[in-house]
């Protein structure tokens, strides 16, 4: 299936995507760590919108980056482009995820009352803690420059590479590179600050 995208009559230019897969095929780790940083963050924001929880979303996506280097002879590059199969397979692992979730829980609410009930205290210092960082981590993203905020929000909510970025600002790599690195750097140091 793979390799029809190899065999058609005719000159046509082949994807990098492509070229790595080939090479994914004979087990070629480098062509799967170039795999992984080209599209990691996409498929980690699809699957993070998906699941709404960032620890299960990252397990989600090392399930899928393991399922590619599995079986990465199944894609056929005559049904379409290597991103959007990507992304399916990722969308349905995360809602696979979801089905197993909800079955659990289903079968919790199903269990028979005659249980002994177990009182747990909440956690309310976790909790707070983790309250006062989500709002920390708002109020530092509220004093980057506009610039730097809008360019780390599609870096890392909406999974765009650096080139993607600085196609969608129409800005020049080098600084969208800027905005980020400082952005990030401003985001550490007040994080720091408040610990």
């Amino acid at each position: 299936m793979f390799l029809a995208a190899f065999t058609s009559s005719g000159p046509r230019e082949v994807s990098p995507d492509a070229t790595l897969l080939s090479r994914l095929l004979h087990k070629d780790v480098s062509a799967f760590e170039q795999l992984y940083d080209r599209h990691s963050r996409l498929v980690y924001g699809l699957v993070l919108r998906i699941l709404q929880q960032a620890s299960t979303s990252e397990e989600v996506v090392q399930d899928v980056f393991l399922q590619l280097w599995r079986n990465a002879g199944q894609y056929d590059a005559a049904r379409g482009p290597f991103v959007p199969w990507l992304c399916t397979m990722a969308r349905n692992r995360a809602l696979d995820h979801l089905r197993l979730k909800s079955e659990r829980q289903r079968r919790r609410e199903d269990q028979p009352d005659e249980l002994p009930s177990v009182v747990v205290a909440p956690e309310y210092e976790k909790a707070l803690d983790e309250k006062r960082l989500a709002e920390r981590v708002r109020t530092l993203m509220a004093s980057l420059t506009p610039q730097q905020k809008k360019a780390i929000e599609l870096a890392y909510f909406e999974g765009l590479s650096h080139s993607e970025i600085a196609a969608a600002l129409k800005e020049p790599l080098g600084t969208v590179k800027s905005w980020i690195r400082n952005g990030l750097l401003r985001l550490k140091e007040g994080l720091q600050a408040t610990t």
